[in-house]
């Protein structure tokens, strides 16, 4: 259970009792089961405004809260990721670029983007009712992190917020996320293959695309790199169910 309290300390700013795990690789189990507890919380704060009409501000208040409980580490890593991969010429000056806390004109246009392009298809998979999407979305994305965390090697050479968790991740962590994310979906979506296959092929493809542009420019992944990978995943997802509403 240490690895749960890890997660969710790593993940959220819920207070949590307990003590972290030995091992931060051992978190990773939990990831996809914080990120279904998110995506709950967050399809549910849109549920509720929507019972006014109002899906303009369900749409926000969906981004609002989740950028809150995450504390926004995960938008702040797709930033930092930006600034670095467009910024640098080469694999240590992106990786300097991406340790800078500030954010500079790339991450800023990137965040501006993410968060205009999430919005738009938050309302309409609010305005459709399909909040399973939703939460869906929100667990893959930490799904994803296991799985980049657990296939791709750690990108600095020193020791850094992310190493912990990548340095100690394996096959075993694939197979338990991999396991908890399908069961998770076919129960949000009462056993429908083609929902919980359509959101897990998004995912995986998600991951492949932020896992090879990784690799690409710096050799590897970091934390930030992890963050960026849950928000593109999360915007894919939630994009394939609004597509596939309007196929059906």
């Amino acid at each position: 259970m240490r690895g749960l309290v890890t997660a969710l300390r790593t993940l959220t700013l819920l207070p949590v009792p307990g003590r972290d795990a030995e091992r931060f690789s051992r978190a990773l189990y939990w990831f996809p089961f914080v990120g279904l507890l998110l995506g709950a919380i967050q399809a549910g704060t849109g549920y509720l405004i929507m019972l006014s009409g109002w899906k303009e501000v369900a749409g926000a208040a969906v981004l609002l809260v989740g950028v809150v409980v995450t504390r926004g580490i995960h938008a702040d890593g797709f930033a930092d990721t930006a600034d670095g991969f467009f910024g640098g010429r080469d694999v240590e000056r992106r990786l300097r670029i991406m340790k800078d806390p500030a954010v500079g004109s790339f991450g800023a246009m990137a965040l501006i983007l993410l968060f205009l392009f999430k919005w738009a298809v938050l309302v309409k998979l609010l305005s459709l009712g399909l909040y399973t999407w939703i939460v869906s979305g929100v667990m893959l994305a930490r799904f994803v992190q296991v799985l980049l965390a657990s296939t791709l090697p750690y990108a600095r050479r020193q020791s850094g917020t992310a190493s912990g968790f990548v340095e100690g991740a394996g096959v075993s962590h694939i197979i338990v996320a991999f396991s908890i994310s399908l069961v998770a979906l076919l129960i949000v979506s009462n056993g429908t293959l083609l929902f919980a296959g359509a959101a897990m092929v998004t995912a995986v493809f998600g991951a492949c695309l932020t896992g090879f542009v990784s690799l690409k420019k710096i050799n590897g992944v970091t934390g930030d790199v992890l963050g960026a990978s849950s928000e593109v995943t999360e915007v894919l997802v939630w994009s394939a169910g609004a597509f596939l509403a309007l196929l059906c």
